[in-house]
């Protein structure tokens, strides 16, 4: 039994030492910086250090937005209708009535000497591109809406469905236990038709297409009947309603 141990210790020891002189020689070679490549027969330097990376540079690119094609239309101003502009600030004053808006710092707009409007971009960025075409939008609502107006038409389905008039209150039956009652903002007008067809007309599209969806909210289509309030140009996708059950 000893002989076999003092057999092997020798052995443990003679391994043990000859890995710690690899890595010592390894540790070395690292430590110098000096390595030989087999290959190419150069001697090449490799660097360690201990300090930290703080920063990272990437490359950027510069980000290239098309012009938009609504954005870049001139706007074109009836002789009916007065321009005032100041700095960022627009009014636009018609026969129909008046309208302002303040334009962001993405977008600027000009009176050119033919009498037209014309938006432009104030940077090359992606939300100047959006506000670009937005404001083109608006700015030409505006000089429609003093000068022409704008329309939106509604029409009630509905078995009792009924509205009317009453001052400058707008009064609805849609089914429920009481009729609903909705007063008129300013600088719009209603009209109801046969009872069942509402008409809302002005010259702030914005303000037409919000008291419209008001009246809409209280009733919307629902799809196996069209029973509700729907705008006169909408298509109701209608739905099949369950089969009766098969004798």
């Amino acid at each position: 039994m000893d002989k076999m141990a003092w057999g092997k210790e020798p052995l443990h020891s003679a391994r043990t030492g000859c890995w710690a002189e690899a890595m010592a020689s390894l540790l070395s070679s690292i430590h110098s910086c000096n390595l030989k490549s087999l290959f190419l027969g150069e001697r090449k330097e490799i660097c360690i250090t201990n300090s930290p990376i703080s920063r990272i540079g990437f490359l950027r690119k510069p980000v290239q937005c098309k012009e938009s094609r609504i954005g870049k239309r001139p706007i074109e101003v009836p002789p009916n209708v007065t321009i005032a502009l100041d700095g960022q600030d627009l009014k636009v004053k018609g026969p129909l009535g008046e309208l302002s808006t303040t334009y962001p710092r993405e977008v600027k707009i000009e009176i050119l000497e033919s009498g037209t409007l014309r938006v432009f971009k104030a940077s090359d960025t992606r939300r100047a591109n959006q506000m670009h075409g937005l404001f083109r939008t608006l700015t030409d609502n505006m000089v429609v809406g003093v000068s022409k107006g704008f329309e939106k038409r509604l029409q009630l389905v509905g078995v009792g469905y009924r509205a009317m008039l009453e001052g400058r209150d707008l009064v609805l039956n849609l089914g429920f236990s009481h009729p609903i009652r909705m007063t008129i903002p300013e600088g719009l007008q209603v009209k109801v038709e046969d009872n069942t067809r509402i008409a809302v007309s002005g010259y702030d599209k914005c303000a037409i297409g919000e008291f419209a969806a008001a009246i809409r909210k209280w009733r919307p289509p629902e799809p196996y009947k069209g029973k509700g309030v729907r705008y006169a140009d909408e298509v109701v996708r209608r739905k099949e309603g369950k089969a009766g059950k098969k004798k």
